[in-house]
């Protein structure tokens, strides 16, 4: 059997521990890297000591391959135009790479890639350069460019490609691209995101990325609230049944897409090891007859006020999905189905008190 998954390195100890169990389903793994820098496209504001963690997790996980995450949109420039701008980030890669827990990292700005090239070139010549998901590549040609600009640098090819999630719904695209990358690049693993949950080509999404970006530069988060009054929060609130648009991947689905592509990727590491824990599983077996919400990153807030029951939905719905022609307006079908196999669930009121002895 080979491993197929893509899944977050969190260094919760239950999580870690969790992962060794499961290590035979495991390709691949990614990490924030420790340090006062903020340098992946998820908000951090505040500055976690995880180093010793994350070192002694990756030592106790030696077969998948290891990618430190760069890929915030863009960075400030002074990290680009200091010299010792990146000199932490070399130092971090440096250590990883020295004690054989690094293969590569996964970015998204072409500058930061070719500024560690240039300070690094002996470093940059042992790491893959994969780019993330959300350079969106969604067709052979921009594959192909991408991996013609990673060889105007010193870093190594990619042993993987992610493909943009809009071609999961779009199986004829996804076979032809497919198809066009193994007869061009031979050896070459393609992979697919199952579970963002977010809005199908959000429109919202390359400003979401710059403010992602902004706020942990800045150290002031506001994305939450602009998505809330004004961007796909808002959508999803008052138009639920579009989260049955969004490009996601059921566990149930796996295999229309394994006939395509090699291995599969699984995110949401901002919502912990338990979440992460519980998709992996759901993941591994093919199946999940809970809450489709619970799998979702990305949407994975409706999941306090919607029950969308998984078990549910057709064993052919990814076939009907991707005969989708966008016109919402004069189809009605995910709305009847999106009210068919969902329930409000019961307001609850969290207990923050703090617990006295």
């Amino acid at each position: 059997m080979n491993p197929i998954f893509t899944v977050p390195l969190l260094t919760e100890p239950f999580y870690i521990d969790f992962l060794t169990s499961v290590k035979s389903h495991i390709n691949g793994l990614q990490f924030s890297l420790p340090g006062t820098r903020i340098l992946d496209s998820r908000i951090r504001l505040e500055n976690l000591d995880i180093h010793k963690h994350l070192m002694s997790g990756l030592a106790r996980l030696p077969g998948p391959k290891k990618y430190a995450l760069l890929n915030s949109r863009f960075f400030p420039p002074s990290l680009l135009t200091d010299k010792k701008g990146v000199a932490e980030i070399i130092n971090a890669l440096d250590t990883l790479a020295d004690r054989g827990l690094l293969n590569g990292i996964v970015y998204c700005d072409q500058y930061l890639l070719q500024k560690l090239s240039q300070e690094a070139p002996g470093l940059a010549a042992s790491l893959e350069a994969v780019p993330g998901a959300n350079c969106m590549l969604d067709s052979y040609d921009k594959v192909s460019t991408w991996l013609d600009y990673i060889g105007d640098t010193r870093f190594r090819q990619p042993g993987k490609i992610l493909l943009d999630r809009s071609l999961n719904r779009n199986l004829d695209q996804l076979a032809h691209t497919a198809r066009m990358i193994r007869e061009k690049i031979p050896g070459i693993q393609i992979e697919v995101l199952a579970n963002e949950g977010c809005l199908f080509r959000c429109p919202f999404k390359l400003s979401h990325d710059a403010y992602i970006g902004l706020a942990n530069v800045s150290g002031e988060d506001s994305t939450f609230r602009l998505n809330r009054e004004l961007g796909c929060v808002r959508l999803l609130g008052n138009e639920p049944y579009r989260i049955l648009r969004s490009p996601f991947i059921r566990p149930e689905d796996m295999e229309t897409y394994l006939c395509h592509v090699d291995t599969i990727k699984l995110c949401g590491r901002t919502l912990g090891g338990e979440f992460l824990q519980n998709v992996i599983q759901a993941y591994i077996a093919r199946r999940y007859e809970g809450n489709l919400l619970d799998l979702l990153d990305a949407a994975h807030w409706l999941a306090e006020y919607l029950h969308v029951d998984n078990s549910m939905l057709s064993f052919d719905l990814v076939d009907m999905l991707a005969l989708c022609d966008g016109n919402c307006n004069h189809c009605g079908f995910c709305q009847e189905l999106f009210q068919s196999i969902t329930h409000r669930l019961p307001l609850t009121i969290r207990d923050n008190r703090v617990t006295v002895d």
